[in-house]
């Protein structure tokens, strides 16, 4: 009877034992990939923030250099570059603020992410705009040059940058309008499930309907104006009393805004290309393509029109260079004084 009740008492702190380092070991196991998750979200944090912060510090330079100087200032082309780019730096900004609220798991609620959201899409509808506004100006340059200075006026300018900022916020209030018919009041709490993005904000068949069709009659109308001006300025070309250097120019300028407005499209297909992704791969699988896809379709075309027109334009690139080289000389003061 005593060797029983010795035998069970160690066959128990066995057992014990035995369960003890089964915890521990999936102890370890579970801080090992918490560990490993949190470590690859850092990661990600920071090779997605530093090239944003890059591109940034190059929009907000360029922004400055093009209003630095009168005789950017009272140039159309350069007005239209510049809301252009403030357009695209807005739509970066806020791009890169989702997509870190994303990696860092945080859910925003709803009236939060749609004043965010609102913003991005007002800002994504003036890069289309803009691009077809700038393409008609080099269309009249060359097609119509004598015409040009009475059509392309500054204040013509600015009266088509304040048009595009009002078709925008008419575009934005309909959206809002056909948010706000979605019954929150049956929502329990206005905590979002997923995480914030323009998708998410799509609440109900109208919306997506709306969206969708706006999309594409923005982009379609956006390349109709494009591929005719690029047409046209061919045909000019080949006439003789057109200035052939300026026809070329003007031809690979409007070659450039086709190629600008199909990465803005590339950018409004990032969601619906998520929603196919997640559907046939892993949880993990689709965390790495999501982050690759952001810097591919989101981060690099934001980014492409400072360095592009900064680059390529003879007026604009010693003036962009110089204002990069002063301001990358105080920031390393200020860091070497700290």
């Amino acid at each position: 009877m005593q060797r029983q009740r010795k035998h069970l008492s160690q066959s128990f702190l066995l057992f014990v034992q035995l369960l003890c380092s089964m915890s521990v070991s999936q102890s370890n196991v579970s801080a090992e990939l918490q560990y490993q998750d949190f470590l690859e979200r850092v990661i990600t944090f920071t090779l997605v923030t530093i090239p944003s912060c890059i591109f940034l510090f190059i929009n907000g330079t360029m922004m400055f250099t093009l209003r630095s100087k009168s005789v950017f200032c009272d140039t159309c082309r350069y007005i239209l570059l510049y809301n252009l780019l403030f357009a695209d730096t807005v739509q970066l900004m806020i791009s890169q603020v989702l997509f870190l609220l994303a990696v860092c798991r945080i859910r925003l609620t709803y009236p939060v992410c749609g004043t965010i959201t609102r913003i991005a899409t007002l800002s994504n509808v003036i890069s289309p705009l803009t691009l077809l506004v700038m393409s008609l100006e080099r269309f009249v340059a060359v097609c119509y040059p004598l015409r040009h200075a009475a059509i392309i006026t500054i204040n013509n300018t600015r009266m088509a940058v304040i048009a595009l900022w009002a078709f925008s916020s008419l575009h934005n209030l309909t959206g809002v309008v056909l948010l706000l018919g979605f019954p929150f009041e049956k929502q329990e709490t206005l905590q979002m499930t997923d995480f914030c993005s323009d998708l998410a904000m799509l609440l109900g068949p109208r919306s997506k309907d709306y969206n969708r069709g706006f999309t594409i009659f923005l982009f379609v109308s956006a390349g109709v104006v494009i591929l005719s001006s690029y047409l046209g300025v061919i045909k000019a070309a080949r006439s003789a009393s057109t200035d052939k250097s300026s026809a070329l120019k003007a031809r690979n300028t409007l070659l450039l805004h086709m190629v600008q407005l199909c990465l803005s499209l590339s950018s409004t297909i990032f969601n619906p290309l998520l929603l196919l992704i997640i559907k046939v791969v892993t949880r993990d699988v689709f965390a790495r393509l999501h982050k690759f896809l952001y810097v591919l379709i989101i981060l690099f075309p934001t980014c492409l029109s400072s360095l592009i027109y900064g680059l390529r334009d003879q007026s604009i690139r010693p003036v962009l260079l110089h204002n990069l080289s002063c301001r990358i000389k105080f920031i390393m003061m200020q860091l070497n004084q700290t």
